[in-house]
């Protein structure tokens, strides 16, 4: 369930469109309305509300929030007012070709859509950066790790909840005998059913690893495999599982210890808030014991904070 919160009575999007330009006027910008307005609205309104403030004032609102915000704030308000698959793309490709490569976010992004979103996220980065995904994978990773996402990306899998038993026995005796069995591992046995199978197929072939050996494939797969490659398998093995458990985990490792990874934290909340936030604020109770609007509260601060905790919400 998505825990944004929108107004039972909706204003206009010309006036939300209006009142943002006066936000942006003077000297500096009235922040606590930016949020006020933008926190407040789902995708479709969002899009009404840069749509109508092109028509009225011949500029665009992304570009304007890029030079009235600032900071971590500005970061998450840009990715935000985007469309979700626009979202999903701007991240791969900030990931790829940004200052700084993340090959976590990027493999975080891949491993966790379904694949219908990745068939229009692959058509969106190519609309709007003039490149293929697949060439940018290409040149930023290498090994078992690109195999994996490029495989990953193109096969359509089904996402539906069938699953025929004897396929998944196959497969966990499969898995069994290219990793544990053996001395080495058959990473291409690994690749070719991680990304072959549907989310349903993979769980009952988790369950049925467990059955026949007593061990669990996630530990198989943190046996067998290392760095990328085996963050890959292990977040399409989560996700296809509960993937309001994985998000939850990637909140608490981007705010424990010293420091906070605003880059996660901010990357979740934008993608996760009108999916199912409140089914992660669930699981991140269960697992660490606290609210996870209490995390973000204690670990973020000024305009930023009031963003995130807007789009999380407190907890009831």
């Amino acid at each position: 369930m998505a825990s944004l919160s929108v107004p039972p009575v909706l204003t206009p999007p010309r006036d939300d469109a209006v009142a943002l330009h006066k936000a942006f006027k003077g000297f500096g910008c009235d922040s606590t309305t930016v949020t006020n307005i933008l926190a407040h609205r789902d995708s479709a309104q969002r899009a009404l509300i840069l749509h109508e403030y092109k028509a009225i004032y011949h500029q665009d609102l992304y570009h304007r929030l890029a030079t009235e915000l600032s900071g971590n704030h500005k970061n998450a308000m840009l990715l935000w007012v985007l469309d979700p698959v626009g979202r999903d793309a701007t991240i791969l490709n900030q990931a790829l070709n940004g200052d700084i490569t993340d090959l976590r976010a990027a493999t975080e992004v891949i491993c966790s859509r379904t694949p219908s979103q990745l068939q229009i996220m692959k058509q969106t980065y190519r609309a709007r950066f003039g490149c293929y995904l697949e060439h940018d994978i290409t040149e930023r990773t290498y090994g078992d790790h690109q195999k994996l996402l490029l495989a990953y990306l193109g096969v359509r899998r089904n996402e539906g909840p069938e699953v025929d038993p004897s396929a998944v026995t196959d497969d966990a005796r499969e898995l069994y005998q290219a990793g544990e069995k053996r001395v080495g591992t058959d990473e291409r046995a690994f690749i070719r059913i991680f990304s072959e199978r549907s989310w349903a197929h993979m769980v009952s072939v988790a369950n049925a690893y467990q059955h026949m050996y007593a061990r669990s494939l996630e530990k198989a797969v943190k046996s067998e495999t290392t760095g990328n490659f085996q963050f890959g398998l292990l977040t399409i093995l989560r996700c296809a599982d509960t993937p309001a458990k994985y998000f939850a985990k990637v909140l608490h490792k981007a705010m424990k210890g010293l420091g906070t990874s605003n880059a996660a934290l901010t990357r979740v909340a934008v993608t996760r808030t009108e999916v199912d936030m409140k089914y992660i604020k669930a699981e991140y109770h269960n697992k660490y014991k606290g609210s996870l609007a209490e995390a973000i509260h204690s670990e973020t601060s000024g305009n930023y904070r009031t963003f995130l905790l807007s789009l999380v919400g407190w907890d009831r």
